[in-house]
């Protein structure tokens, strides 16, 4: 089969991880950078949450990172948007810390290096629930370039997310390649497989920390070596 774009997850997938072990040394982090400025545990990760569920639900009509900050400004008040800054800097400097909370390994740079010889277009087809800044911060324990992928999904420049399909015909159409002409290589049965075939994409299913929501989807799967193994065989 020849593909056109190969679309690879990031937490999981590129950046192999237990994502309930990340999030909570994640959130430990944050919350001791914004506790200075008025945050408390109790009231942030409740509005964050509150956050996540309105981009989840994002119908397209704003980006993202403007539904984020609306939902979360209406749990904590309007206050929230001059601190705006003090969370872009989190990511880029006391983010790096959370490494410690993931297995990065050098097969996935092997795996984007493969691909973008197999295909015209490689992507990031990370979640976007996070601002650029978070996102590179996760490549760069890769040690992973973010040249190397002509789009990277974030907060700021997606109006869809995970589970959603036209979070992926939405890729698709940025990239001017048809659904069909696309491979999606994660590691969540539900967001990144049965999402991505339902847009009509192909999809690998990476085993190595597979996060099992729902049915299990009819398409390829295998751990790392059997994914390099798989993208090798890419006409």
């Amino acid at each position: 089969m020849k593909y056109r774009a190969i679309l690879f997850d990031l937490d999981g997938t590129l950046l192999p991880m237990d994502l309930d072990e990340f999030t909570k040394g994640y959130f430990r982090l944050l919350i001791e950078k914004v506790s200075p400025y008025g945050f408390s545990a109790e009231t942030l990760f409740p509005a964050m949450w509150k956050g996540v569920a309105a981009m989840t639900a994002n119908d397209g009509t704003r980006k993202n990172c403007e539904v984020f900050w609306e939902a979360f400004s209406n749990i904590l008040g309007p206050w929230v948007y001059d601190h705006i800054p003090v969370f872009d800097s989190f990511y880029e400097n006391e983010f790096y810390a959370a490494a410690a909370f993931t297995s990065p390994t050098e097969k996935a740079r092997l795996a984007v290096e493969l691909a973008r010889k197999k295909a015209e277009k490689v992507v990031l087809a990370t979640n976007p629930l996070f601002p650029f800044e978070a996102v590179k911060a996760r490549l760069d324990w890769t040690k992973i370039n973010t040249n190397e992928f002509d789009l990277i999904t974030n907060y700021s420049n997606s109006s869809f997310c995970k589970p959603n399909k036209r979070y992926y015909l939405d890729i698709a159409e940025k990239l001017g390649v048809l659904p069909s002409e696309c491979l999606m290589i994660g590691n969540d049965t539900a967001e990144d497989a049965n999402a991505s075939m339902r847009a009509g994409m192909s999809a690998f299913l990476l085993t190595d920390c597979l996060i099992c929501n729902g049915d299990m989807p009819i398409c390829p799967s295998g751990d790392f070596d059997e994914l390099i193994e798989y993208i090798n065989m890419i006409n």
